[in-house]
């Protein structure tokens, strides 16, 4: 009988700490983490399921009493009560929160895919409620036998997992990772721009386009072929080919392919190594669902690993239940590809969920594998997929799928993002300016990028249609310049995001998270869905809504948590703890960095996502220390100990301003000399400025009037940097700011001159904020009262 490969084949603590496990008859209950437990009514499984890897976590302290049918378990955090009768949670109380545990009050979780979506979809539930506590029921989850092969349970059972965390919503989040496997890290290319479209080029052509990106400067760092990589006019292609007409396997029949198309890629080795010439990793798309046909260049290997006899010319089915197929799947339609030059794989699956295993998505489960074999021999893993439930998170990334190019698809996408985190799911990458139909849209592009920006992943695509690139090139100049710039902001960001990534990683913080995480007492941040955390320092309001004709502005809103924030695109501060309205021109969106913040940026040129040579340091004024990761951004070594990490210190006492960089480590991926920027981003001037590097006061270059180099230094050099008697930057005064609005505002002078003369007497702000209000244009109405409200 065939065996899986043996890198599909792994072992974790499936079974519960036998301290924690109490059973009555046909019921069990494991306390698995001080904030969960887990119950079990009927047959009950010690093996790893789909969603849920590893229950012992060492002895929990807990209590129980048990009256009548109800079992009461008290933790050092949170009390349980469970029918033992009906396997189901009472209630779960915890920091003065009770739940019913019925999920009424869930915060959600995410979605399969956003295919065809005009806007917002149904979100499944997630490990975090109002109320306190969330229930995940996993009786449906098959479970992973010793030898890697996905199977029924043995028996019927209700298998039910109740998280009490009360409003610690990221410790839920990490007792998630903690049962269903770490949020992995991710390989340092993909956080960079992606190019994506659906559509038949040839070698030459899409050569050529990526030549066009480094003329015009716009970095690139993963090039997608979509489906047309293979023969996909099979019926005119392969005329011989043997099938009936009518079905499933005809009608779809260009969709499933393993074979490049020699029309358009003559020498496949040759364009692909010609990507990796130019800094570009490589992804190519995948849909399965067809098996390998007798025209494909793999058939007769194919046929031979699976018995058949290729003079037949029968098919070979797409069976992901069987070992032998699995193990020929991927040894070899997949790995000859990986050798030359495909760097992993987009898997496109929208097939169905069922298999010859009753109860197996078969994008679980290829997802589940094409992750396994993608990390072997020491290879960070990746692939590009459709989300498959509680657990896919250790399959990064996800593909959310085909939405429509319109607003109300764009306004759902912040807060669709974000809220994925309530079930671990913290990587997607949408089709960035939407996919098909909808509307041809410059300012709404040009959002979409915006928001590309401050995503987990940007990648650029469209559907096959001559008219509908997403090349910046192929809208006006205003837009083009825009999106240039934000592609080129997001390519500087790796050093950032991929510190992120680490902390995600590490800690269990993802890289977006809903800002209720933060203020969650705050009933604003919950209302308010669109505004979102992006990393430790940056909060983000993306702006989902087309800019006014008269004002040129657009509005976004959101809860901005409490402290000091800084508008990173016009320098506007703002004091948080409330609502605030945001009025963007096209150029610029809501990026506010925190108090202490610190940024970190590449200034090396091109497209490289090698470790900078030259580092740019963003500060903003505060009491804050950050932590810059860097290791080789591809392999596994990391997990032992091959990695470098600089610690920022940024300290604000009185009129000082003092920033403190440790060393690096000098790695291997390391540069030997690094030329560091710093830029003080909310400091207008001081008197006084001293850099000392490794302890001896050195000589340094003055870039602008807050921004110094220290030029270069050896990799394990710190540098203290001492700002004296500091000057803050400001906000324009009042007056100004209403100047400023109301001269870019387009109207008939006359009006403009009625609304801002009063503006000139009226010294009370709430009489001032009440005539504001009379306004019949909205769009000036907002823009004034974000000057009267919201600004610091």
């Amino acid at each position: 009988m065939s065996k899986l490969n043996s890198h599909f084949i792994f072992s974790v603590e499936s079974e519960a700490n036998k301290d924690n496990i109490l059973t009555f008859n046909d019921t069990r209950i494991s306390v698995l983490l001080p904030g969960v437990i887990r119950i079990e009514k009927g047959a009950f499984c010690d093996k790893p399921t789909q969603s849920f890897w590893i229950r012992n976590h060492g002895k929990v302290n807990f209590t129980s009493e048990k009256k009548g049918n109800k079992v009461t378990i008290k933790t050092d955090e949170a009390e349980f009560c469970v029918d033992i009768s009906k396997g189901k949670p009472v209630w779960a109380k915890r920091d003065g929160f009770t739940s019913k545990c019925d999920n009424k009050k869930n915060l959600k979780g995410t979605a399969r895919t956003l295919d065809q979506a005009k806007g917002a979809v149904r979100l499944r539930d997630g490990v975090i409620s109002l109320d306190g506590a969330a229930v995940v029921d996993d009786s449906k989850s098959l479970v992973i036998a010793e030898n890697g092969e996905i199977i029924p349970r043995e028996g019927e059972a209700k298998d039910i997992y109740v998280f009490c965390y009360g409003h610690k919503y990221t410790e839920a989040v990490k007792a998630l990772f903690a049962l269903c496997g770490e949020s992995p890290l991710i390989p340092r290319y993909a956080l960079g721009n992606w190019w994506s479209r659906y559509h038949a080029y040839s070698e030459e052509s899409y050569i050529n386009l990526m030549l066009e990106f480094k003329k015009k400067n716009i970095p690139l760092t993963v090039a997608t072929i979509d489906m047309d990589w293979h023969w996909v006019n099979i019926r005119k292609q392969f005329p011989e080919f043997n099938a009936k007409w009518g079905d499933y396997y005809i009608v779809m029949d260009g969709w499933t392919g393993y074979s490049w198309n020699t029309d358009l890629f003559p020498d496949y080795k040759r364009f692909l190594n010609t990507l990796h010439s130019m800094g570009l990793k490589t992804t190519v798309n995948l849909h399965p669902a067809n098996g390998v046909r007798s025209f494909e260049d793999m058939y007769e290997d194919m046929a031979k690993a699976m018995d058949k006899d290729p003079k037949t010319g029968e098919r070979i089915d797409f069976d992901i239940t069987d070992p032998r197929f699995v193990n020929a799947y991927f040894d070899i339609l997949h790995h000859p590809y990986e050798e030359n030059g495909v760097d992993f794989w987009w898997i496109d699956w929208q097939q169905g969920k069922k298999t010859k295993t009753p109860g197996l998505d078969p994008l679980w489960a290829l997802n589940h594998f094409h992750y396994l074999d993608s990390m072997r021999e020491g290879k960070r893993p990746l692939i590009l997929s459709r989300y498959a439930g509680i657990g896919s998170h250790r399959y990064p990334l996800g593909f959310s799928g085909d939405t429509h190019m319109s607003w109300s698809a764009l306004d759902f996408q912040p807060y669709f993002t974000s809220n994925a985190t309530n079930c671990g799911y913290t990587w997607w990458s949408h089709d960035i300016g939407g996919h098909c139909r909808g509307n041809h849209d410059y300012e709404m592009y040009t959002r979409w990028v915006q928001l590309g920006v401050f995503s987990p992943i940007l990648r650029l695509h469209s559907t096959n249609n001559a008219l509908s690139g997403k090349e910046p090139w192929n809208y006006c100049k205003q837009a083009e310049n825009i999106v240039s710039d934000f592609m080129r902001l997001r390519h500087s960001l790796i050093p950032y995001i991929y510190s992120m990534n680490r902390r995600s990683n590490k800690e269990g913080r993802a890289l977006c998270e809903p800002v209720y995480y933060i203020s969650p007492e705050e009933k604003e941040a919950y209302s308010h869905k669109n505004g979102f955390m992006f990393g430790s320092e940056l909060f983000v309001c993306p702006v989902t809504e087309p800019c006014s004709k008269t004002t040129h502005t657009a509005l976004s809103e959101a809860y901005l948590p409490e402290g000091r924030w800084t508008n990173i695109f016009n320098g506007k501060i703002y004091e948080g703890g409330k609502k605030i309205r945001f009025n963007s021109f096209l150029e610029e969106m809501p990026v506010l960095a925190k108090e202490g913040a610190v940024i970190p940026m590449s200034l090396d040129e091109g497209n490289s996502i090698s470790n900078p040579e030259k580092l740019k340091l963003e500060i903003y004024r505060g009491n804050n220390t950050f932590t810059l990761y860097e290791d080789d951004g591809e392999t596994l070594a990391f997990r032992n100990g091959e990695f470098s990490e600089t610690t920022i210190n940024v300290e604000e006492q009185s009129k000082t301003l003092k920033v403190t960089l440790s060393g690096a480590e000098n790695k291997p991926f390391m540069p030997e000399k690094r030329e560091y920027t710093f830029e003080f981003c909310d400091v207008a001037k001081w008197e006084k400025i001293t850099v000392c590097v490794d302890g001896k006061e050195t000589e340094f270059s003055i870039i602008n009037e807050n921004t110094i180099s220290t030029g270069y230094t050896e990799i394990e050099n710190s540098i203290e940097i001492v700002l004296e008697n500091i000057t803050a930057t400001q906000n324009e005064d009042r007056e100004k700011s209403f100047i400023n609005a109301l001269s870019r505002y387009d109207a008939k002078n006359g009006k403009k001159t009625k609304i801002y003369l009063p503006m000139n007497f009226i010294k009370d702000k709430n009489k001032l904020i009440s005539h504001v209000r009379k306004l019949s244009d909205d769009a000036l109405k907002n823009q004034l009262l974000e000057i009267l409200e919201d600004l610091k």
